[in-house]
């Protein structure tokens, strides 16, 4: 079990509170497709994402950024319980979609950098990123237990 300070619990909920999760939610998914194109390989059903424009442009990206970020509202609700609540999650993305677990911690990084454009050093400080980041390395980590 993770143990988060009063100080980590607030930069995490503080810093959500402020996002817009309908636009950082595509912009992370469509940064993973185009920085790391190998991970378009788990997206065929969402038609054409063979390019930058067409990624950028792909109604069905920018709705499964929406559907990513509402799992990591459910992980902010459940902080002391995030591996619970990813459970099916885990399952799911292992076994039936077969996702490479190391494609998390990539996805968490384009979150992190989309989070980091949009509000800057005078709100995403190096404190505020330490939290987050320890935030989202235990989301990934949920999500791969099933891999374990």
């Amino acid at each position: 079990m993770v143990e988060w300070t009063a100080a980590e619990r607030h930069a995490i909920v503080g810093l959500w509170g402020k996002m817009n999760v309908d636009e950082l939610g595509p912009l992370a998914i469509q940064r993973l497709l185009i920085v790391y194109p190998w991970t378009q390989r788990y997206f065929t059903s969402f038609g054409n994402v063979s390019t930058p424009a067409a990624i950028r442009g792909n109604a069905k990206v920018g709705h499964h950024g929406k559907v990513v970020m509402g799992g990591l509202d459910r992980a902010i609700k459940n902080m002391d319980n995030i591996k619970g609540v990813y459970k099916d999650l885990s399952v799911m993305h292992s076994e039936k979609l077969h996702v490479d677990p190391d494609n998390f911690r990539l996805l968490s990084d384009c979150i992190t950098v989309v989070v980091a454009e949009k509000f800057g050093p005078s709100v995403f400080t190096p404190e505020v990123q330490e939290a987050w980041q320890k935030f989202l390395n235990v989301v990934a980590s949920a999500l791969s237990r099933q891999y374990h």
